[in-house]
């Protein structure tokens, strides 16, 4: 049966979910906060230890969501509780964000506790998010609607950065490439607002359809379903597979994400330059996660994902090999084809990891299952960002932490390629419930 091509409300709300909260991947993760965090907060410290400080800052935000992932997830199976959890780390992302408003000169500490706090609100929102496909869109419809999610937050998250950026060349007119941190916060506080706003109608129009059988002892049987799925997850060599390769390569992928601009620093570049480059990245991703959907349906989810692989290991060496370029307009060309690489493959590869895990897991379990799909993902975000932390650490220089990261690329691009396509079925015989 051919695909419609109206969307229908509920997935247009849960789509503008993205448009929301990628606006704080691409403010606070990805531009203002790392620079934030390297020019006020650490003041007086030196780059490739402020560096090494927020590749920590990430990796334990990271690490409390992997621990925390899978019995949340078997916890809102229940009818009624996924968008629960939802709202609940929704406010915790967003009030932190807030408060990272009140971080000063030479407050790094502070600055990372915030963050680390922001960052597992927006995570753990996200898992509950992410588990809600299953409910907005059927599986013949997945690879198109985890597209849109992710183009549409690319394109739409640029709105608010450009009106931060405004603020920022106004306040700057001429005193340098100093960030300004008044309007930096203000930065902040948009952010906060805007992610707020795009998540009203995920709130009002999206519900949950499946759902885990009622239990006198939700507690206990979540521990008990949690137990289970992870034995038929473990039995099933092909889904464990695929969950180990996407251990490796969505490292990478965040890793490049959450430390770019930090090492665009130590690279030499202005503040100026990686906002618009990363401005730049925005807006080639949004038409990219729109073919990466399209392709998927000609040569499949995981020819695609193999591709994205393909560009972000071309991505990692060229950054290693960077820092031994002298000529300035070289440097800058090569950062610029860099980051068009970047935007051309981030939100095709993130998308449709998504969809193809989405259509194999049953869906009345999402949240659980997508539960142990964050904490494949989020132990992935705490080695990428720690593992380039240390090495650059060690080695001096953090050229080397970049290069360490390929390896994450061939091995999750080796795992992929032993996946065999998936039957969909193999969580028959599991007792769930739906609503009419």
């Amino acid at each position: 049966m051919a695909l419609q091509n109206r969307l229908t409300k509920t997935e247009i709300s849960w789509i503008i979910y993205d448009v929301g909260n990628s606006a704080f991947v691409l403010i606070i993760v990805t531009t203002l906060m790392p620079i934030f965090f390297k020019d006020i907060a650490s003041i007086g410290v030196a780059d490739y230890v402020s560096t090494a400080n927020w590749g920590f800052a990430n990796s334990a935000a990271s690490l409390t969501l992997a621990l925390l992932a899978p019995v949340l997830g078997a916890l809102a199976d229940y009818q009624g509780r996924k968008k629960k959890f939802f709202i609940a780390f929704l406010a915790i992302g967003i009030v932190f964000t807030l408060l990272l408003t009140q971080v000063g000169q030479g407050e790094w500490i502070l600055c990372i506790w915030l963050f680390i706090l922001a960052r597992i609100g927006w995570a753990g929102a996200n898992i509950f998010y992410d588990a809600f496909i299953v409910d907005v869109a059927d599986k013949d419809r997945m690879d198109r609607v985890s597209s849109h999610g992710y183009a549409w937050g690319y394109i739409g998250s640029v709105i608010p950065f450009l009106v931060i950026i405004g603020l920022l060349i106004t306040a700057q007119n001429g005193k340098g490439d100093a960030l300004p941190e008044f309007q930096t916060k203000v930065g902040f506080i948009i952010v906060a607002v805007w992610w707020l706003v795009f998540s009203i109608p995920m709130i009002r129009n999206v519900d949950q359809v499946y759902f885990a059988a009622a239990s006198a002892s939700p507690v206990t049987d979540s521990f008990r379903r949690l137990k289970d799925t992870f034995l038929k997850i473990r039995n099933h060599r092909q889904v464990f597979l695929f969950l180990a390769a996407y251990f490796f390569y969505i490292d990478g992928v965040d890793t490049v994400i959450s430390m770019a601009t930090a090492y665009g620093r130590d690279l030499g570049f202005s503040v100026s330059l990686l906002i618009v480059m990363i401005l730049f990245i925005q807006i080639i991703a949004f038409p990219c996660a729109l073919i990466y959907g399209k392709m998927a349906v000609r040569f499949s989810a995981k020819t695609m994902i193999m591709a994205g692989i393909a560009v972000y290991c071309v991505i990692t060496f060229i950054s290693f090999l960077l820092p031994s370029v002298e000529n300035q307009t070289i440097k800058a060309g090569a950062f610029w084809f860099m980051s068009f690489l970047v935007g051309s493959s981030m939100g095709g590869i993130q998308a449709l990891s998504r969809s193809y895990y989405g259509k194999l897991i049953p869906a009345e379990s999402s949240a659980e299952f997508f539960g142990f799909y964050n904490v494949f993902g989020k132990f992935a975000a705490i080695t990428g960002p720690f593992l380039m932390g240390m090495v650059g650490r060690l080695a001096g220089h953090s050229r080397w932490g970049v290069l360490s990261i390929l390896i994450l690329f061939i091995i999750g691009a080796w795992l992929l390629s032993r996946v065999e396509d998936l039957n969909e079925d193999f969580m028959d015989g599991v007792e769930t419930s739906a609503t009419p």
